[in-house]
């Protein structure tokens, strides 16, 4: 991938899309197609067969997807496995078709089983049901992972695809009814602090682990691996370490400052009871990550802080 090669980052307004673009231009890539959703539906085939055929991509970052927490997944099923299958079958073909060089697909991890054996290698693909909070979006992911294989496989397409843990950072969405676990937290303790409220509720026992992974890292790590010539098709981005939801809540009230209590409504869904990555394929490849989840913490908070509350 050249300085001047033509990059096409679909979904760059998303949490991990941003990041791709600011990991591209502190790396001196400056010729970027950058398109919003007002300006190319992803959804619509037509119009991505005629972008791709005007703009000729050398190099696409599939980033584009809509994604959501446990309520979104149970509350939209339809939305989630429509629009994501949409935006993948539409970008994928059109990169065949135009002779992309490379193109790099944003999976998740929910695409492993609900009960795999820990740390998640990526051969547990397909090997048992899926986490039922979730399976509409993990679907979607599985096919466009499988629509990447089979490209590759019938036209020698250089197609990969990766498998980001939990994301969280910079750019996050903060809405409750759709946000993951770290900006619903970091949001609802804020709150909890500017309320003087007595507690804070949070889903669940509290029990699961979850592992996370800061946006930064993860698109540091999608951009070395489209330099990479490389043989798997499929690898995990993650850092390999896990904490359970109490742990992560006790961490976020620190650095908040939020001074009640935590209480947890047993009565809700605690999704899968554990799950953290196998990233050996992706750190043979000279990949590591740098920031901390403290840290990382104390970035998005910040984040927050500046570009939502003010």
């Amino acid at each position: 991938m050249e300085k001047n090669s033509k990059i096409y980052v679909a979904g760059h307004n998303g949490l991990v899309g941003s990041a791709i673009v600011r990991a591209l231009r502190e790396q001196g890539y400056n010729n970027l197609i950058l398109k919003t959703r007002s300006e190319l539906d992803l959804t619509e085939q037509k119009a991505v067969f005629e972008f791709f055929a005007k703009e000729q991509p050398s190099y696409v970052f599939l980033a584009a997807a809509k994604a959501g927490g446990i309520l979104a997944n149970s509350m939209y099923p339809a939305n989630f496995i429509y629009e994501n299958l949409a935006i993948e079958t539409n970008v994928i073909h059109a990169a065949y078709q135009n002779e992309v060089d490379k193109l790099l697909f944003l999976g998740s991890t929910c695409v492993y089983p609900k009960m795999v054996e820990q740390p998640i290698k990526e051969d547990a693909l397909l090997t048992g049901p899926l986490e039922e909070t979730n399976e509409w979006y993990a679907v979607a992911k599985i096919a466009g992972i499988k629509l990447c294989q089979a490209y590759s496989r019938q036209y020698g397409c250089n197609f990969i695809s990766t498998m980001p843990t939990n994301l969280y950072g910079p750019g996050d969405n903060f809405d409750l009814e759709t946000s993951h676990v770290i900006p619903a937290l970091i949001r609802k303790f804020n709150e909890a602090k500017m309320n003087n409220d007595a507690s804070v509720e949070i889903w669940g026992t509290g029990k699961p682990r979850r592992e996370f992974l800061h946006v930064d890292d993860c698109a540091n790590a999608c951009l070395h691996l489209m330099k990479l010539n490389i043989q798997d098709q499929l690898l995990n981005i993650g850092t390999g370490n896990d904490l359970c939801i109490s742990e992560l809540a006790q961490l976020i009230q620190n650095v908040v400052g939020y001074k009640g209590e935590i209480q947890y409504d047993e009565s809700k869904p605690d999704g899968t009871p554990r799950k953290v990555t196998d990233n050996r394929r992706i750190i043979k490849t000279g990949w590591k990550p740098s920031i901390t989840l403290e840290a990382g913490i104390k970035d998005t908070y910040l984040w927050y802080l500046e570009n939502i509350l003010n």
